[in-house]
């Protein structure tokens, strides 16, 4: 029981930690410019949900997505932080954001 706590209590601070240090996850859906779509791990990136998207900000902002938007809060979140990893577009992640899905 001892060491659940111990290991609970870890799990807790690498979890502030992260979060302190702005490290977010980033779903961007699949579209033109970026055919496959992209999850991205960022940091140094503030006001913004752990996990998130260009398409869920516009959409908590301006109350819906429009091509320039998304362009501006993508561009805005790479030139804020700094890319740490890279993964294949996750549709469940995405669907976590809360942005619009658009079902091509």
């Amino acid at each position: 029981m001892r060491n659940l706590t111990i290991a609970g209590s870890a799990v807790m601070a690498l979890a502030l930690v992260i979060w302190f240090a702005g490290i977010r996850v980033v779903v961007i859906q699949p579209l033109g410019a970026l055919p496959d779509g992209v999850t991205a791990v960022v940091a140094g990136v503030q006001n913004v949900r752990f996990i998130d998207s260009p398409d869920a900000i516009c959409y908590r902002h301006e109350g819906g997505v429009s091509l320039f938007c998304r362009a501006r809060e993508a561009a805005a979140l790479a030139r804020n932080g700094t890319i740490l990893l890279r993964l294949p577009y996750s549709e469940t992640l995405f669907r976590v954001t809360g942005g619009p899905f658009r079902n091509d």
